[in-house]
């Protein structure tokens, strides 16, 4: 069967060393080459509307459709330009981006520091045990509270974190079982997880093409793998650290610490507004 990647994009390949990978991405790949956030989006969008998957997954979440408007302001306003490194999530929380079209979209820190707002629809099945309010939900997500919680200790404001960093998910889609548990990507059975990889990982280096980071860090491993796999031959590092999950007992013991030894280990060096030379 034709894996969905090779409808949503152009075949990518680099043939020369790492220095001259980005040079030679997209050669023949009119799909990607100079493509920017929100198309490269809107076309992964596309083509997972195509796949279906069977139980234990009873219902699949796409923010990118229902909370489109919301979503693609993010990438308006903080996804142009190049960025010294991408940061790079698994895929959406019941009460982050599925709530608010954002990555790691806990409410208070999307609409209280990023300053985003919007109306956010609904998917198309909803499970009685994962309700979408939008920003109107009153839980928040202490994964993102953590991750945006240090870029604003960090930097203070927005447009400074931005200049430097972007944070990205990459699968957009939620996936829950019929008792209403997440079920996250790499537990989807080959048939589902292989085609639905391929596109995901097509995005990334699309998405990396454009933003052009020295550095990506993986927020947990499974992200740190799928970078690994979908931007081999690029000229980009590759990192990893813990995920800020509650679930996750090391991300209690100072998350924003372990963060910012992780970016001081890869090189990248801040100082109290996050204004440090660029990594070297």
């Amino acid at each position: 069967m034709e894996s969905v990647a090779s409808f949503l994009f152009s075949p990518i390949r680099s043939d020369g060393g790492a220095g001259a990978a980005h040079s030679k991405l997209g050669r023949g790949c009119g799909t990607i080459l100079g493509m920017m956030p929100e198309k490269i989006m809107l076309q992964l969008r596309a083509g997972l509307r195509k796949q279906r998957f069977g139980p234990p997954v009873t219902h699949v979440y796409d923010p990118l459709d229902y909370a489109w408007p919301v979503h693609a302001d993010y990438l308006k306003r903080f996804g142009s330009g190049n960025r010294e490194v991408l940061l790079l999530g698994m895929n959406p929380g019941p009460w982050g981006m599925v709530q608010t079209g954002v990555p790691f979209g806990d409410v208070a820190m999307v609409s209280g520091w990023l300053g985003l707002m919007g109306k956010i629809g609904a998917p198309v099945r909803i499970h009685p045990q994962r309700p979408v309010h939008g920003f109107s939900c009153r839980r928040g997500e202490i994964s993102g509270s953590r991750l945006w919680g240090w870029a604003r200790q960090t930097f203070n404001t927005p447009e400074r974190f931005f200049q430097r960093f972007f944070v990205l998910n990459y699968c957009p889609l939620c996936f829950f079982q019929s008792d209403g548990k997440n079920r996250t990507p790499d537990k989807l059975p080959a048939c589902e997880r292989e085609p639905l990889f391929s596109a995901c990982d097509a995005a990334l280096r699309a998405m990396a093409e454009f933003l052009r980071p020295g550095l990506v860090i993986g927020i947990g491993r499974f992200a740190e793998s799928r970078a690994r796999a979908a931007l081999d031959g690029l000229p980009v590092r590759i990192g990893s650290v813990t995920h800020p999950s509650g679930a996750n007992p090391r991300a209690g013991r100072n998350w924003a610490g372990q963060m910012n030894a992780v970016l001081r280990m890869l090189g990248v060096h801040l100082d109290a507004q996050g204004d440090a030379p660029h990594e070297p």
